[in-house]
């Protein structure tokens, strides 16, 4: 098919440029592609499929002519610059919280949900990366035996921050190797040797927007909204890789068994399931991996029809750069068929 024009915005931050890279080893069909940052970061330059790609500061026209708009870029600015590259003609795959819960824009995860993607009105939403992971292992077990009730404790890498995040660990570690106090700017509290439960702001329940958005965007990809379901979410000093356990109450009892070989059949999904051995998901597997791991599977002995399992996953992939991508490919016919309408119309 005939190479798309493509547009990312916030290229210079960790999903961004991990998005460009996914592109290209995916060889996604790219035929123009234009990168956008913040001004400090014009004039710079990317390299994609051996060229050398300036990046350049969001104009007026920045979207014309383009097929398809990457965002990943804080949510109020999604706000301001998706409904601009709908107007210009362009699909927007938008990683940032701005529309993830308008009941007109799916939320999509391809292994889950793909079919939402036929309702789009030119922007599609992502969900946030503790709930990526999580609906891809749901899934399986949800399709056949439906899950009642969903209680998940995530241990959420820093990297889920960002890249100021991430530098603070780095700076924090010398400091404790050095015998200093660690100083703590991006967080409310030093994060290395250390873990708390705060992620995202509190809101006046007790729950942080985090767990909120957990929840309602389960509720959303599974299509239940009557879910009952409870996130308590945790920062952990681990540079990349959320873990997350998992308690689920379904329809009618499931064997541990059962379970595991619906998981390994699953796509997304690899069973990392023999703790006799040591063996389980962590993150320092799962980093780099575009598989969800799961694992210690077992019988939840509070619930005659309860399950537990371990997620993990890698929160820049899976739960960002590689789902918007995948959301990409599978436009791909649309977009196609798109990109050669207006190619026939300029000549």
């Amino acid at each position: 098919m005939a190479g798309l024009n493509v547009a990312l915005v916030g290229a210079t931050g960790l999903v961004g440029r991990l998005t460009l890279s996914i592109l290209e080893a995916r060889d996604f069909p790219v035929g123009r592609l234009r990168l956008f940052a913040s001004p400090r970061s014009a004039g710079k330059r990317l390299r994609f499929q051996g060229d050398e790609v300036p990046i350049e500061a969001i104009g007026d026209d920045a979207f014309e002519g383009c097929d398809l708009v990457f965002l990943s870029v804080e949510t109020p600015l999604a706000r301001q610059l998706a409904p601009r590259a709908v107007a210009a003609g362009a699909v927007v795959i938008d990683d940032s919280s701005a529309h993830r819960l308008e009941p007109d824009v799916p939320l999509v995860v391809p292994e889950v949900n793909a079919a939402d993607l036929a309702r789009h009105r030119g922007i599609i939403a992502g969900p946030n990366c503790s709930t990526a992971q999580l609906v891809v292992a749901l899934n399986p077990l949800h399709r056949v035996n439906p899950i009642q009730r969903v209680i998940v404790d995530t241990y959420q890498a820093v990297s889920g921050t960002g890249q100021a995040a991430l530098e603070e660990l780095r700076v924090q570690e010398r400091q404790v190797q050095q015998g200093e106090p660690p100083t703590a700017r991006v967080y409310p509290h030093p994060i290395v040797q250390n873990l708390f439960p705060h992620v995202d702001s509190f809101r006046d329940d007790g729950y942080t927007r985090e767990e909120w958005k957990m929840v309602q965007e389960t509720r959303k990809i599974l299509h239940r909204p009557e879910l009952r379901m409870s996130a308590t979410c945790v920062r952990v000093p681990v540079p990349i890789g959320h873990s997350e356990a998992v308690h689920v109450e379904l329809e009618r009892a499931m064997s541990p068994e059962e379970a595991r070989e619906l998981l390994a059949q699953a796509p997304g999904v690899r069973v990392v399931d023999d703790p006799t051995h040591n063996v389980y998901p962590m993150p320092k597997d799962a980093a780099g991996r575009d598989e969800v791991l799961v694992g210690r599977i077992r019988a939840d002995q509070s619930h005659p029809r309860g399950l537990a399992f371990w997620v993990v996953g890698d929160n820049l992939r899976k739960g960002a750069a590689l789902n918007a991508v995948q959301i990409a490919e599978a436009l791909l016919p649309s977009l196609g068929s798109r990109a050669l309408t207006v190619g026939a119309q300029a000549s």
